[in-house]
């Protein structure tokens, strides 16, 4: 099964602007934010990841409630969060 995950923006990449570090319950990597050029993706903010990408900003009031529902699925949240912690975008 594949999830569409919240993270939280905590670096955007200088050397590329389409790069940013996301934290996604104490898994930190980076992710392709080039589909939102036009949402203006800044730190601390939310967005919702699927395989290294995301998809769209989100505030973080769905974000939290979105974590709590994920959280209940058991191995296919903990699935999902061990691909995002083994990949790499460089």
């Amino acid at each position: 099964m594949c999830l569409g995950i919240p993270g939280e923006v905590v670096d955007i990449l200088t050397e590329h602007q389409d790069l940013a570090k996301v934290d996604v319950n104490g898994v930190r990597r980076t992710i392709n934010i080039g589909l939102l050029q036009d949402e203006d993706v800044r730190v601390g903010d939310w967005v919702l990841i699927h395989v290294g990408f995301a998809l769209s900003k989100i505030d973080e009031e769905e974000a939290r409630s979105a974590l709590e529902f994920l959280e209940t699925l058991g191995k296919a949240y903990q699935d999902e969060l061990d691909a995002l912690r083994d990949s790499h975008i460089d």
